[in-house]
């Protein structure tokens, strides 16, 4: 419906045909630009300390409530988290920071909220000098007592909200709240490589989708009940649109933030100054992508010789082993 355009390598000569983004963040095909611009900037804002990735996962219990007030359910799943890593680090004396991305999806595109977070594992202590590190480089805080403290954090939320469902409340203390810490990274490198994976993910990629029939969605997943082994699950369109529809955000809704050492207030001076005090080479900023290298040749750069409308690209370029005349000069 946007249109398109056709390009053409100027080194290999390859035809390929591209259609114009959306730009709206729930699409798969448009954001990596974004993802490769933003993790391009988070380069800068490396600390020479241990990084460590903590999952904060909400019970099933609240799955209705999500679909009901999303806005109101992520919001607090975001401020509980932050409470409790900040009251971790304040009783370890050490002020901390966190990036953390919502994602709302499992493999076989089901209502599953939870939280990826980034969190450096230094800080600046009382005196406000620079701690390298909270306890040891092997892990950052208990996931047991991490659970318990973002479990209370989280009701009392729901509670000053005016979430008065007691049944509600009451059960979701009859069961532990799954907190999962993966391996501390390897370096700032192996961090920033990850955040890519994460940052401006969706529901459900292209490369999952194997067969699109007239009743039905055919598509991958990785099923974590049983090793984590692949296999294809198929949907009618309507249970398909149904599960996807579900991880749409509200408007407005910011699913990417930043808290403490990280935040946008520390980077308006603060983080610079500690970097500078620690001799941490910040990189330049760089938002160079490689949008119109050739996908063939990986050399060449593609040149647009043709802009078409909603109608589609014109038949000759949609013809199998059709040669196309091209004049790249």
């Amino acid at each position: 419906m946007l249109g398109g355009h056709v390009d053409a390598c100027n080194a290999c000569g390859q035809i390929s045909i591209s259609y114009n983004s959306c730009r709206n963040r729930h699409c798969p095909k448009c954001q990596g630009h974004k993802g490769e611009e933003w993790i391009q900037k988070r380069e800068q804002d490396l600390l020479p300390c241990t990084y460590y990735h903590v999952v904060f996962t909400l019970p099933q219990q609240l799955n209705p409530l999500a679909l009901h007030h999303p806005a109101l359910v992520y919001d607090v799943l975001f401020k509980s988290v932050w409470q409790t890593i900040r009251q971790f680090g304040t009783t370890s004396g050490i002020h901390l920071g966190m990036i953390a991305v919502l994602h709302t999806w499992g493999q076989n595109l089901s209502l599953h909220p939870h939280l990826h977070c980034i969190i450096p594992g230094g800080g600046i202590d009382k005196s406000g000098k620079w701690q390298k590190q909270v306890r040891s480089n092997k892990y950052l805080f208990s996931v047991k007592a991490l659970s318990k403290v973002f479990r209370a954090k989280y009701v009392q939320q729901l509670r000053e909200k005016r979430i008065e469902d007691t049944a509600l409340l009451e059960s979701l203390f009859q069961n532990d709240w799954v907190v999962y810490a993966k391996r501390p990274f390897g370096g700032p490198k192996q961090v920033i490589e990850y955040l890519g994976r994460y940052t401006h993910k969706v529901a459900i990629s292209n490369h999952r989708l194997q067969q699109v029939t007239g009743t039905d969605v055919l598509f991958t997943y990785k099923d974590y009940r049983n090793s984590g082994k692949a296999g294809v699950m198929s949907l009618t369109h309507r249970e398909f649109i149904r599960r996807f529809a579900q991880h749409i955000l509200p408007l407005r809704f910011v699913r990417i933030r930043h808290y403490g050492i990280v935040s946008s207030t520390w980077k308006r001076g603060k983080l610079q100054e500690l970097q500078s005090e620690l001799k941490v080479k910040r990189p330049e900023a760089k938002t160079k992508t490689l949008l119109r290298k050739c996908p063939c040749c990986k050399i060449g750069t593609l040149i647009t010789i043709e802009v078409f409308g909603k109608r589609g690209p014109p038949k000759e370029y949609l013809m199998e082993n059709q040669p196309v005349p091209v004049s790249l000069s």
